[in-house]
């Protein structure tokens, strides 16, 4: 199982202060012959009669010396994660977490736009200090 993210608990936190349950920590999924642990596994009842939504989140610090690499290895996560819950957790949609700095910056570059836009990449925008979620996007 792979470390948790610098920022994890602080994601943790902001969910749960948006209404979340939080019901993994890690969510473990096996698919293909591959045992995978995604970041938080939560849920909340969204309406009496529509049930409870559920939802994945892989987060990410992009504190490293490069975005653009640590971008490359979180996409590549993303659709892998992605592929697995739609055969095993259909009802479980994944989201990216992401902090709100580098969401302005390196999110803000045509290219980020464009492959988080081509490949459906859903979005949580935090604040690591203040420890909310400033943005779902999808």
């Amino acid at each position: 199982m792979a470390a948790k993210d610098v920022f994890h608990d602080a994601v943790k936190r902001a969910l749960e202060k948006d209404g979340w349950d939080i019901t993994n920590d890690p969510l473990f999924i096996r698919f293909g012959g591959i045992d995978m642990y995604i970041d938080l596994g939560a849920e909340r009842i969204i309406a009496a009669e529509r049930g409870t939504q559920k939802i994945a989140v892989e987060i990410k610090s992009f504190i490293g010396p490069s975005e653009t690499t640590e971008f490359s290895t979180a996409l590549g996560q993303f659709l892998k994660y992605q592929l697995a819950l739609e055969e095993t957790q259909p009802d479980r949609r994944l989201y990216l977490a992401v902090p709100v700095d580098t969401h302005k910056t390196f999110f803000a570059l045509e290219l980020t736009r464009r492959l988080v836009e081509r490949y459906k990449v859903s979005l949580i925008v935090y604040d690591p200090e203040e420890e909310v979620i400033v943005q779902w996007q999808m």
